[in-house]
C-alpha cells in the first residue's frame, strides 16, 4: 500500500486556527527554506524574486523525497515581519518600513544535504533569481498566541490591535519574537476576501 502524502496543514497542529479567536499553543522547533529581505511586498521586486526562488527548490526537494518513498504536499508560504516600531503593523501600516524572511518548511526527515542538492539542481536550470541568498532558518518559537484571519490582508491591522493590545495585557503575556504569518491560501489564485492567513506571536 502506498503511503499517504504528509500535509502539514492537516497533519501539525500549529497549522490549524479559527477565526475570532486567540489561541495559546507551544511550536516546536522548525527549519525553513529562507530568503529575506525590506520594502512593501506589493511593489518589491525582490519579494516576488523571493517567491520565485523558494519554490523551486521547495519542489526539488519534494520530488527528491517521493523518489526516495516519502512524499509530501509543498507546505504553504510563510513570512516573518518586523518593523522598528510596531504601529508600522497595527496602525499606520507603513509598508515601506517593514522588513520580512519568507520561509517554506523543510520536512523533518530532510537535512542540509538535500537542500543542497535541491538548490545545487535549480541553479543548472537556471530557477531561483535569489538562490545567492537562500539559505536555511532554524526558527524556535515556543510558546506562541496564533489567530485565523479571513480577508485582505490590510484588514489584519485590527486583529494585530487586539492581539498586542486587549489579549496579550489581559493575559500578562508579552511578544518575545517577530510576527509571523502563514498562507493557508495561494494569493496568486484565492479572492481577497477569501484569503485565509495564520497570524502567530512568540509570547512570554
Amino acid at each position: 500500500m502506498t503511503a499517504a502524502k504528509v500535509d502539514v496543514r492537516k497533519d501539525l497542529d500549529s497549522y490549524r486556527a479559527r477565526s475570532g479567536r486567540f489561541r495559546l499553543l507551544d511550536v516546536p522547533p522548525r527549519r525553513y527554506l529562507a530568503v529575506d529581505g525590506a520594502g512593501d511586498p506589493n511593489t518589491s521586486p525582490t519579494f516576488t524574486a523571493a517567491i520565485e526562488t523558494l519554490y523551486p527548490v521547495a519542489y526539488g526537494l519534494k520530488f527528491a523525497s517521493r523518489d526516495a518513498g516519502r512524499d509530501y504536499v509543498v507546505p504553504p508560504l510563510e513570512g516573518l515581519w518586523w518593523a522598528d516600531d510596531i504601529a508600522a503593523f497595527t496602525s499606520a501600516r507603513d509598508k515601506s518600513r517593514w522588513h520580512w524572511r519568507l520561509l517554506l518548511l523543510v520536512p523533518e526527515w530532510l537535512g542540509p544535504d538535500d537542500v543542497d542538492a535541491a538548490t545545487a539542481a535549480a541553479a543548472a536550470k537556471g530557477a531561483g533569481p535569489r538562490l545567492a541568498d537562500l539559505h536555511l532558518e532554524d526558527l524556535h518559537e515556543g510558546r506562541c498566541v496564533q489567530t485565523l484571519h479571513v480577508g485582505p490582508f490590510d484588514d489584519e491591522a485590527g486583529v494585530l490591535r487586539r492581539l498586542h493590545c486587549e489579549f496579550l495585557p489581559a493575559h500578562d503575556l508579552r511578544p518575545t519574537g517577530v510576527h509571523h504569518e502563514i498562507y493557508l491560501s495561494d494569493v496568486r489564485r484565492a479572492a481577497p476576501d477569501r484569503r485565509r492567513t495564520i497570524l502567530r506571536q512568540p509570547v512570554e
